[in-house]
């Protein structure tokens, strides 16, 4: 397992409340997933003792994205036979994932962030290789026991009641989707994404995802200058502007504030939000340069400028 954030460190403690030995990977918090450093780990691991490499595909605590298909290539460069699962919580249906293209075995989703739904439901992908394990595996599970599920499935039915009304949204969700667009989607994703880390960097601020190419389309982690409480500034924000940003964890408690750009967000949506953001940060004090929203928004009428333009032609 990789220490990408506070959500890769929960699978990690839940690992271990299952009486497994996780080998911890550690970070800084301000990266991906480097393949290199998984690759180095299997290497060393001569008889083939670990049983799977465990990732983050987006670290909702901290705006990285893992390259899931070099992690893949990573693990057969290594001649390692561990199951790959994968984490897709705050990445699926908001960036390109390939579960059987990228060789993944386990992909788990949730239905609360690019999918538009409330909490409340998850489901996995599931590869032969990781149906195989499962039926010689003897650690207890429940989640992970897919037999009964898939044996009803073929009757049509659900091993026990089923979140009917989450199932009858889902759908709606997907068809919203398709409607727009699996690639329009994505290219929405990205330029909120972009639009939001321009707005910080025009403020004088730090994103908590310190190299470019971890950047993820759903989620930017605002880091404040020493000295300020980052939930103080979110306090102010919500009270006065009734905006509400997610909160920090592990080292970096109370030194930044995630700004989520997934799902059922456009751009006039997404606007308002930093908007409000530059009144929050100046009602709490804290050092910025004015200019953060228009920044976002001169490089959305740039994008939309250039699609209008492609599409005239």
């Amino acid at each position: 397992m990789v220490e990408t954030g506070q959500f890769a460190t929960l699978w990690k403690v839940m690992a271990e409340r299952l009486g497994l030995k996780p080998e911890f990977i550690k970070t800084d918090w301000r990266v991906g997933a480097d393949p290199k450093l998984i690759e180095e780990h299997l290497r060393k691991d001569k008889a083939h003792e670990i049983k799977a490499v465990c990732v983050l595909h987006s670290e909702t605590a901290t705006g990285c994205l893992s390259p899931i298909s070099e992690i893949r290539k990573a693990i057969d460069a290594a001649g390692h036979p561990a199951l790959f699962l994968v984490d897709t919580i705050s990445s699926l249906a908001s960036t390109d994932y390939r579960h059987d293209e990228w060789g993944v075995d386990v992909t788990i989703g949730g239905a609360q962030k690019g999918l538009m739904l409330p909490p409340g439901m998850s489901f996995n992908a599931v590869s032969e290789k990781a149906l195989n394990a499962a039926r010689t595996a003897k650690l207890p599970r429940s989640f992970f026991q897919w037999d009964d599920m898939l044996t009803m499935y073929k009757q049509g039915f659900f091993p026990y009641t089923p979140a009917t009304q989450m199932l009858y949204g889902l759908d709606v969700s997907i068809q919203m989707l398709h409607e727009e667009g699996l690639d329009n989607v994505f290219a929405r994703h990205e330029r909120l994404a972009e639009a939001t880390r321009r707005a910080v960097r025009a403020w004088g601020l730090e994103i908590l995802c310190r190299d470019s190419k971890y950047y993820s389309p759903s989620v930017t982690a605002v880091l404040l200058p020493d000295g300020h409480d980052a939930d103080q500034f979110r306090s102010i924000a919500l009270n006065t502007f009734n905006i509400a940003y997610g909160a920090s964890f592990g080292p970096y408690a109370k030194k930044y504030f995630r700004i989520g750009h997934m799902g059922d967000v456009n751009d006039t949506m997404m606007l308002g939000a930093l908007a409000a953001t530059e009144m929050a940060l100046a009602l709490a004090a804290v050092p910025h340069k004015k200019g953060g929203a228009q920044a976002a928004m001169d490089y959305i009428v740039s994008t939309q400028s250039t699609a209008a333009r492609v599409a005239a032609e």
